[in-house]
């Protein structure tokens, strides 16, 4: 999951899926010159990457950004006071060049990111979200992407899976807007830990240990 939340940062940073799209039209071919730039591509270092939920998935994008010559900022825990050196969520807003949700889906995350919470950010700002589709509002996040208020959205997931065919979020799929189907935990070898520790829990459950919380 934290190699598919930098697969969408980088995707969203290099503009990948316009410039993927006009080699296919054939528009690169109809270049006067050698290469074909007519979209914006950004990079990583030197950018802010604001993090909510810093688990063991917060703290591995953290470690792959800061390689990247990112600056890591985390908030705090929702509903709790900031402490050392996370920070209130409305300075991450405010900071975030990306913000990359990590947090569990609870009565006090749902809707998180809401439409005061987007008046917040960057109007440059990018929003990753490989947690919970509901820890964003989506008529608020289409609303934002609409009007301008940020510069794009990249989502594994909405918040009703499998989504209906009329969902709204992938009616209004666009470069503005990626969206991959819930598959960022999809790798062999992450399926293959999933089911190590689930035979280690069971284990542990039987000789009457602690249980391990799978990742």
């Amino acid at each position: 999951m934290v190699q598919h939340t930098i697969s969408l940062m980088l995707a969203m940073a290099t503009n990948l899926t316009s410039y993927v799209s006009a080699v296919r039209e054939g528009r690169w071919q109809q270049s006067d010159v050698f290469c074909f730039l007519d979209y914006p591509i950004g990079e990583l270092a030197g950018k802010t990457l604001g993090i909510v939920g810093f688990g063991e998935l917060g703290q591995g994008v953290a470690k792959i950004a800061e390689a990247f010559g990112m600056k890591v900022i985390v908030s705090a825990r929702v509903g709790t006071a900031p402490a050392g050196d996370r920070l209130p969520l409305n300075e991450v807003l405010g900071q975030a060049d990306f913000l990359s949700l990590h947090c569990p889906l609870t009565p006090e995350t749902e809707n998180l990111i809401d439409a005061d919470a987007l008046e917040l950010m960057k109007p440059s700002a990018f929003i990753i979200n490989t947690a919970r589709g509901a820890l964003i509002n989506p008529e608020a996040l289409l609303a934002a992407l609409d009007s301008g208020k940020i510069a794009g959205a990249a989502l594994d997931v909405v918040p009703t899976e499998p989504p209906a065919p009329n969902d709204p979020l992938l009616a209004a799929a666009s470069d503005k807007l990626l969206i991959t189907p819930h598959s960022a935990w999809g790798a062999i070898e992450t399926r293959e830990r999933l089911v190590t520790q689930m035979r280690e829990n069971i284990d542990a459950f039987l000789a009457g240990s602690p249980i391990r919380t799978l990742t």
